[in-house]
């Protein structure tokens, strides 16, 4: 109770040093991951170049990692976030004469905190908002997908290319799966009930925010994000241990290299029911690419469990006739699967 009624103090009189200790401390724990991963598994019974010792250096050096690498990111991201209210975006999308609105809509998923638990709620939001259908589905495709978790962590896990190449790709998926479903005119496959509902001004107040303020959104977001999603992390790392350690190379290159061209539609059908989020699946990702799966087929695996879940579409099935589903569902897939392979021709 003590040190947090001072750093309570610390923070109120002094927020940019209190930040900057923060920074260097998490900077400091970084840097030491790898050696303490080694030193506590020497302290084990189990020899480390057995299948055993290789999953449980796996586990003992991602888990930090994964938790410290999310924590730092939605920390920041918590006091980005804190500008970009479903009101704000709303505001930004809605304004007539947009250019690029796709383009648009597809960054600001990148930046903005919704998930699948937010899809319905928000889509509801941007028909009210008179924002056109294709140019929601870019925000909606864009958001799970291209978030700033994922591409932090994949900045983390194999470096600035990958990550630069993920956002890229992903954003194009976002772009024209809107663009096509907007093209497609599909109004009238929305339920009845939302296409009936008055229209609304989405305006966008002004605020202003302190830095203290915006720290203690930084802090709630972690609280509130990494507290609910660390089982399915340390499920996702368990995972993959077991993959680094006991799959072998030779099976994993047969059914997921890059000679098996079936591997990625088939990843891409394998992903769909399932769920979890970017922080939860890329230690998979990590395994399988560490045991010869093709980069391109792993992580048309990763986009099709974060952006097409099964969760999501029941969620989206109060607002959506099945057929604006189905076509919802084809097109980013079949964008997804193009993804694959181009990941799979460039690595």
């Amino acid at each position: 109770m003590c040190h947090s009624v001072l750093l309570q103090r610390a923070l109120l009189r002094w927020p940019a040093i209190v930040l900057l200790v923060g920074g260097v401390v998490w900077v400091a724990l970084y840097s030491l991951l790898y050696p303490l991963s080694v030193a506590l598994l020497s302290l084990l019974p189990v020899d480390q170049r057995s299948p055993a010792g290789q999953a449980l250096q796996f586990f003992l050096y991602d888990t930090p990692k994964v938790l410290l690498l999310l924590t730092g990111v939605v920390f920041v991201m918590g006091m980005v976030n804190s500008y970009f209210t479903p009101e704000r975006t709303r505001a930004v999308l809605a304004r007539p004469g947009v250019i690029g609105s796709h383009i648009l809509a597809a960054l600001l998923g990148v930046v903005t905190p919704f998930c699948s638990c937010s899809a319905v709620p928000l889509f509801i939001g941007f028909v009210q908002a008179g924002i056109p259908l294709g140019v929601t589905f870019s925000f909606l495709i864009a958001a799970p997908m291209v978030n700033e978790v994922a591409l932090v962590l994949l900045f983390g896990l194999f470096g600035w290319q990958i990550a630069l190449l993920y956002l890229v790709m992903g954003l194009a998926v976002a772009m024209v799966s809107g663009w096509v479903i907007g093209k497609l005119n599909m109004t009238l496959y929305l339920e009845d009930w939302v296409r009936e509902m008055p229209r609304v001004d989405a305006h966008m107040a002004r605020e202003t925010f302190l830095l203290v303020e915006l720290i203690k959104q930084g802090a709630r977001a972690v609280r509130e994000i990494v507290g609910r999603v660390w089982p399915f992390i340390l499920a996702g790392i368990a995972a993959g241990a077991l993959i680094h350690g006991y799959v072998p190379e030779n099976m994993m290159v047969s059914i997921m290299g890059k000679q098996a061209w079936w591997s990625i539609p088939l990843a891409v059908a394998a992903g769909v029911p399932m769920y979890a989020n970017a922080a939860g699946i890329l230690p998979v990702v990590q395994a399988l690419l560490a045991k010869g799966a093709a980069l391109g087929t792993v992580l048309a695996f990763m986009m099709s469990v974060t952006a097409l879940s099964l969760p999501e579409m029941v969620i989206l099935r109060k607002v959506l006739k099945l057929r604006l589903i189905a076509t919802f569902t084809g097109v980013v897939a079949c964008g997804i699967v193009l993804v694959g392979y181009v990941f799979n021709a460039l690595f």
